[in-house]
């Protein structure tokens, strides 16, 4: 009895290629160059190694008041980048601060002298340029020296493989704050008059006010005596908790989005000073509440600039400017492009660069007016001429548009 063994199988060669994926791992500069500058045979446009065009921003969605226990709140996705903000808003009582007094009677002094002793006071307030002025710089002196506005960023929630929840603030948490706060008090966007609580005193009574003239005193004591000005007792101090719930790139963009909606959807309940209990009280009268008068809606826009050489970021400190510009006009005179500008990096294009540039813009009058540049900064290099800053401030105010109607929905 003969058996005849089966041949063994043959196993298929190795193959030589990595997928995608691999390779995106292996040789990432390589892999988004490959995409960005396809060969000139296969009449391929240039798009990025996620799918969009250079100046295409990822699809963002909002949605307000999410949270209930607090006075206003947002989400904001920007592709897979998702931001959850939440304003808490508190009262401060102008007894609590120190300096209050000592302000408060320099600013009654300035206020007397002026009325006194300048004769076109009553024709500039009529109209209306001076105080405007004035309004304006109480605004910012009130909220930036008594830190009405306190944005704090959290990135320990677990957002990315880097960031371990419970783990102390990180320096890019920190710079982000930084960051949040300081266009905050840029724009202007929130007015102290919405934060402030005012108390009227009574006025004299007619018996009172013939006491003043009986005692031959002058018209403008009078007149002052009777009519008492309004006082400040206390402000509402906003709490901007922002926490990145998942970090794909782009962390600005989405916290800065996420803050200005919940801003819009921030309801401050009537507060007004109880004069028996010495103390401010509030209405629980849900009807009786106030939404936040903002100044526009600047929507921020960054991009950042990735060069055909990996080797860009040490080449250009050893090589002349003068020889870098040479080899850059070559290059275009040849057709060869050498660095492409991203308009919203995710976070495998942000490990890929080194130029980074934000922009601010806003739009007044509900989008028909001027377009406003509010914020412009650029760093890590020196690739974006006046040219392309530009290009970039038309895209921007595109993106405006956008997120307008984003926003606006909610």
């Amino acid at each position: 009895m003969a058996s005849a063994a089966a041949p063994a199988a043959q196993s298929a060669p190795p193959s030589l290629s990595l997928p995608p994926s691999q390779f995106a791992r292996l040789q990432p500069h390589a892999y988004l160059l490959a995409h960005l500058s396809p060969p000139a045979t296969s009449n391929q446009p240039s798009i990025r190694a996620n799918g969009r065009a250079p100046s295409q921003f990822r699809i963002t969605s909002a949605n307000t008041g999410s949270l209930t226990h607090t006075n206003g709140s947002a989400v904001v996705r920007v592709g897979d980048t998702t931001a959850v903000c939440g304003v808490r808003a508190e009262l401060l009582p102008t007894e609590d601060i120190a300096s209050w007094s000592v302000s408060r009677s320099a600013a009654a002094t300035t206020n007397k002298r002026r009325k006194l002793t300048d004769p076109t006071q009553k024709l500039t307030e009529e109209i209306g340029d001076e105080s405007d002025l004035d309004a304006d710089a109480d605004d910012q002196s009130h909220i930036e020296d008594l830190n009405l506005l306190v944005p704090n960023l959290s990135l320990s929630t677990g957002c990315a493989p880097g960031f371990i929840p419970g783990a102390p603030p990180s320096s890019l948490a920190q710079s982000l704050s930084h960051q949040i706060l300081a266009l905050l008090h840029t724009t202007r966007l929130v007015r102290a008059e919405d934060l402030r609580v005012w108390y009227q005193p009574p006025n004299l009574g007619a018996e009172d006010l013939e006491r003043h003239n009986e005692s031959e005193q002058m018209d403008v004591d009078a007149e002052e005596a009777g009519e008492k000005d309004k006082e400040i007792k206390a402000f509402w101090v906003l709490y901007i908790d922002v926490m990145i719930v998942s970090l794909a790139g782009n962390p600005f963009d989405a916290a800065w989005a996420s803050v200005l909606a919940a801003l819009r959807d921030t309801k401050l309940p009537r507060a007004w000073w109880d004069i028996d209990n010495e103390m401010v009280v509030c209405s629980d009268a849900v009807s009786e509440s106030h939404k936040l008068t903002l100044r526009g809606m600047p929507v921020a826009s960054s991009f950042c600039v990735f060069e055909a050489d990996a080797a860009a970021g040490w080449r250009a400190v050893i090589i002349p400017d003068a020889e870098e510009e040479r080899q850059i006009e070559e290059s275009n005179r040849k057709g060869v492009q050498r660095r492409w500008i991203l308009a919203d990096p995710d976070g495998y294009e942000e490990g890929l660069t080194q130029e980074r540039a934000c922009i601010v813009v806003d739009k007044k009058q509900g989008g028909k007016g001027k377009l406003v540049i509010v914020k412009m900064e650029k760093n890590g290099g020196w690739a974006l001429d006046s040219e392309e800053l530009r290009k970039l401030v038309d895209i921007s105010a595109k993106r405006w548009e956008d997120v307008r109607q984003v926003i606006g929905q909610c």
